[in-house]
């Protein structure tokens, strides 16, 4: 208990000293900026409209006082502490620098001009004849700038007027007013108004107006036509060009797949010259089969200049594969009338790369180890921009800890596999997407030793293809995925430990899985001004559907087909990851996790093959617990005498995460989080009581929780948690819960309970 107390009043002193102790490093007669304060004062505008525009109008003042967290300032004590460095390198250097963070001094506070700033926000949100007063309140050394905001009645809008002559510009401008943002009633907002601006040229350039350009617009704003209401006239301003008034056709269309960004101008012989429908395509090496750009390029002779199948073209360019840099024109063509030609500049990549890849890792299973990679890439294998791969790898796990050490992991394999960017299919299939299709093969190959144990071969190949609808959505089909696994040099050790705890022999089974697979992703998580993020996968497997329909395989009735001497698997596996992203602030977030999944083995089956069942707790699942050695249901692995192997498997799964991550400094980020979940079989299984469903499913979720440091360093993010668990369902109901149990300062405790984790990357 005095240890305890020790400690908590270290901790309040070193608290107390980092509130306190920034300002005395302070230059003579200075104060330290700690914020504004601003007060919208206006008996009209209720009481939650003033609330929100104070807000806004808050996050304007400049400059921004120093960041806080927990009410400290972290930065600018580590700045205050490391001192005036001796030279420019060392950590001192490192730490006022790079961590630290200067102190925000009340002199550079214009508060005149923040005034201002905030007076003219006021005005373009509506509320004209707005006044503002601007002063400062000192506390000590800490000085705040306080502004008072009186903003009068806000405008809205009485109508909005647009073009209305008979150009077809005007007609176009009308046709496109249909989702406009300026409303009648709505509130004048200059924000809106550029806006729309934008939309309606963006619009126009969808209907041919090349040349067009949103400064062409121009919005009167009439503020004298009613009681705090407003009229907006919007025309063409006078001095716009003719030609940006008129639509443009597409004439010729030029490309270049050959081209070197290092020259300025290209030289080309008539030889060169490769006429492919509308495609004037220039290449003497005939690096590519002319084909690709039909499905490539959306614009045609003739077509009316349109901006999204211009983005579209560069799209699929870019995301093709082959090119390295894309560059397009478009040029007045030399033809009478309103015509543009098309040059599409394309740079290829280097045909053939080899990587060379050595990796580390980790895992909550006590196993250390290392892999190297060799893959070997061609970029073009059969002139049709194919990705043609071929990788070897080779790597060794070693069990650094534990109660049985030696049985290390070595796996060596194989993989090839090509890319086509379209779909190969016997009929003709088309998409809109700006994202080109693909078609995948692949066949591989991996030997996995398990010194002591056994050895396992595993065979698989897949045909399938990938799309895109847009940037949110993907798709991927497999219509064939084959894997075929076959044990090998089984030790009478592990033969010995069957004997004990049955379940072990799924593992060295020999598994024939084949049969389709689809998996759908959503995702827009790529939209980081969003408070609310989303991530979606779910994913489906069917094994041997048509081969049981048709053969009639029931193992109920002891009918097991068989295929090369092996009993095919005939199931159906769903798994559904749903991740949701908050963000609470400019450097923390709160991210979720929930995993649902289920499979369901019949037909030519009793079981879920082993390698498609379903496992929990590690680096990226519960982390307060080992590698797949939770469960199923309440089932202890640890009653199996002489138990090994930590890998736990069932047929339904349930896992739950969340974590608030925040920044600290610099590239440090960190993390508090909690995790729960737990595997289910669907049958009763004599060897591992308390394993199947239950009603009360819920009342078996292992709890943990845990905090973590996050080092970002752009290229990578290398990871570090530590947890440990809350409840462990494998103990008597009404005992789960260990809470009471946690003691920091036990050995004992530390050594059951504390578990480490070292990753890369974010475990989702």
């Amino acid at each position: 208990m005095k240890s305890k107390s020790l400690s908590y009043g270290l901790i309040l002193i070193v608290l107390i000293c980092w509130g306190c102790s920034n300002t005395k490093y302070l230059p003579k007669g200075e104060l330290l900026y700690v914020g504004p304060k601003v007060e919208v004062e206006d008996s009209i505008i209720k009481r939650k409209e003033r609330k929100a525009l104070a807000s806004e109008l808050k996050g304007l003042v400049r400059p921004k006082p120093n960041s806080k967290i927990l009410g400290l300032r972290p930065k600018l004590w580590i700045y205050n502490i490391a001192g005036e460095p001796k030279k420019e390198k060392g950590i001192r250097h490192w730490l006022r620098t790079k961590v630290g963070e200067p102190p925000v001094l009340f002199s550079q506070v214009d508060l005149e001009y923040n005034s201002s700033v905030l007076q003219n926000y006021a005005e373009n949100r509506g509320y004209f004849k707005t006044r503002t007063e601007a002063d400062s309140t000192r506390r000590k050394k800490k000085a705040t700038a306080d502004f008072k905001v009186m903003p009068g009645v806000q405008y809205k809008i009485r109508e909005v007027i647009f073009p209305q002559d008979s150009s077809e510009i005007a007609e176009a401008i009308r046709r496109a007013t249909r989702r406009s943002a300026l409303k009648k009633g709505n509130p004048y907002d200059l924000d809106v108004i550029k806006a729309e601006r934008e939309r309606i040229d963006s619009r126009l350039k969808e209907r041919g107006f090349y040349f067009f350009g949103p400064d062409y617009l121009l919005i009167k704003v009439d503020s004298t036509v009613g009681k705090h209401e407003v009229d907006l006239r919007m025309t063409i301003k006078p001095e716009t060009p003719q030609r940006a008034k008129e639509i443009f056709k597409i004439n010729d269309i030029f490309i270049y797949p050959n081209y070197s960004i290092k020259l300025d101008t290209v030289v080309y012989n008539p030889a060169d010259i490769t006429q492919h429908g509308d495609f004037t395509i220039i290449d003497s090496v005939e690096t590519f089969k002319p084909f690709i750009f039909d499905r490539t390029l959306y614009f045609k002779k003739d077509d009316i200049y349109n901006r999204k199948d211009h983005n579209l073209s560069l799209n699929r360019l870019v995301n093709m594969g082959p090119f390295q840099f894309v560059k397009n024109e478009f040029r007045l063509a030399e033809v009478e009338g309103n015509y543009l030609d098309a040059y599409y500049f394309l740079t290829p990549s280097p045909k053939k790369s080899i990587r060379v890849e050595l990796a580390g890792k980790t895992n909550s299973a006590n196993y250390t180890g290392t892999e190297l990679t060799v893959n070997w890439s061609n970029r073009n294998a059969f002139r049709g921009a194919e990705l043609l791969q071929i990788s070897g790898f080779g790597g060794i796990e070693v069990q650094v800890s534990g109660q049985n050490k030696g049985f290390n992991v070595y796996r060596v394999g194989s993989e090839a596999s090509v890319i086509w960017p379209r779909f190969i299919t016997p009929f003709e299939v088309h998409s809109a997407s700006g994202f080109v299709p693909r078609t995948k093969a692949t066949i591989s190959y991996e030997y996995q030793n398990r010194e002591k144990l056994y050895s396992l071969n595993s065979f698989r190949g897949s045909f399938g293809y990938l799309w895109k609808e847009d940037i949110t959505k993907e798709h991927q089909l497999n219509v064939t995925d084959i894997t075929f696994v076959s044990p090998t040099n089984v030790t009478d050790l592990y033969r010995q430990q069957i004997v004990d705890n049955p379940s072990l022999e799924k593992v060295i089974e020999k598994q024939l899985i084949f049969g389709p697979s689809y998996s759908y992703t959503f995702t827009n998580t790529m939209r980081k001004r969003r408070k609310h993020t989303f991530y979606y996968k779910g994913s489906v497997d069917l094994s041997g559907t048509l081969a049981g329909l048709f053969t009639g395989a029931n193992i109920k009735k002891g009918d097991t087909i068989k295929l090369f001497d092996v009993p095919f698997s005939q199931f159906v596996r769903i798994e559904n990851d749903f991740r949701h992203y908050m963000r609470l602030g400019q450097n923390s977030s709160l991210a979720s996790r929930v995993i649902v999944g289920a499979g369901l083995a019949y037909g030519n089956s009793r079981d879920l093959p082993f390698i498609k069942q379903f496992f929990i707790g590690g680096t990226n699942s519960v982390r307060a617990f080992r590698a797949r050695s939770i469960g199923p249901g309440s089932h202890d692995p640890q009653t199996e005498e002489n138990s090994f192997l930590p890998d736990q498997s069932g047929d339904l799964k349930f896992e739950f995460n969340t974590e608030y991550r925040a920044k600290l400094f610099s590239v440090v980020h960190g993390a508090v989080f909690l995790d729960a979940g737990n595997i289910w079989l669907l049958n009763k299984n004599p060897n591992q009581p308390g394993a199947e469903i239950k009603k009360d499913f819920l009342k078996e979720l292992a709890v943990g929780t845990g905090v973590g440091l996050r080092f970002d360093l752009s290229f990578l993010v290398l990871r570090t948690d530590l947890a440990f668990p809350l409840r462990k369902p494998y103990l008597p109901e009404g005992e789960r819960w260990v809470g009471d149990d946690i003691n920091f300062g036990s050995s004992g405790w530390r050594k059951e309970n504390l578990v480490f984790n070292l990753a890369i990357g974010y475990p989702f």
